[in-house]
């Protein structure tokens, strides 16, 4: 693999050129996909499959939300490509993602599709592994520590606890639609609600979570660059909800 282009690959949090694949060699042999769970940045919680995949790859596909403790332990041979996938910034859409995939895979390379969180809660990943199917490509789903337990246990705020809450619910703050969740349905008592992504909709959410009928007193938390050295945690009641959150900026998890 040329050294040249793969240093011109790898500028981290930089749009890349989606059309360096078209230019990769058929390798020999049978290619395989990972798609990896980073969790939720500290590389001492990645699972060892995960770790084993990342060092053995021939090519990562990674998003904004791993961190550059994980994008360190990348081999200096591996071909990297950045995808952005970070709510409002410029990244590649989904169908030209799972093309690079598919590409990667038909041309005999492994590559690990390296994904913040969980592939599988808010992550996308169930799009990418349909499409892999689709293409008769193999590949695996390999779990990582999602935002809402990562976090919650780095700021010591239980997401269950007896006879205070009994359930959890994951919600997003956008949804492809465009809507908001319906917040009646949210709101159960002994139930913990956690919304990722939700900054930017806090007036919104707190809007309905009150004209649902839950409390201004309700306890609410703010964990922002959770699992971290720089993590931060905020805690209040919800009729303060929109103007904490208007003071944050950053990835949080309310």
């Amino acid at each position: 693999m040329n050294t040249q282009r793969n240093e011109q690959a790898y500028r981290p949090h930089q749009q890349q050129d989606v059309g360096f694949i078209d230019e990769l060699p058929r390798k020999g042999g049978k290619g395989f996909v990972s798609i990896v769970g980073a969790g939720p940045g500290d590389p001492d919680l990645l699972t060892m499959a995960a770790h084993k995949r990342i060092q053995s790859a021939d090519i990562v596909v990674y998003d904004r939300l791993v961190s550059q403790s994980i994008l360190d332990l990348i081999s200096a041979s591996t071909l990297r490509f950045y995808v952005g996938k970070r709510c409002g910034m410029p990244s590649l859409n989904q169908e030209s993602i799972n093309e690079i995939l598919k590409d990667c895979g038909q041309k005999g390379y492994r590559a690990v599709r390296l994904k913040g969180g969980d592939p599988f809660v808010f992550g996308r990943g169930g799009e990418e592994a349909l499409a892999l199917k689709s293409a008769n490509i193999p590949f695996e789903v390999i779990p990582g520590i999602t935002a809402a337990l990562g976090c919650s246990s780095s700021a010591l705020i239980p997401l269950t606890h007896r006879k205070v809450a009994r359930s959890v619910t994951l919600v997003t703050g956008n949804v492809v639609s465009g809507a908001l969740p319906a917040w009646s349905s949210l709101i159960a008592q002994g139930q913990t609600l956690v919304c990722y992504m939700g900054l930017e909709k806090s007036r919104e959410i707190q809007t309905g979570l009150l004209d649902s009928g839950l409390s201004p007193n309700t306890p609410v938390a703010i964990i922002g660059k959770g699992c971290s050295p720089e993590q931060e945690v905020y805690t209040f009641e919800l009729s303060q909800l929109n103007q904490i959150a208007d003071q944050l900026r950053g990835l949080s998890l309310l």
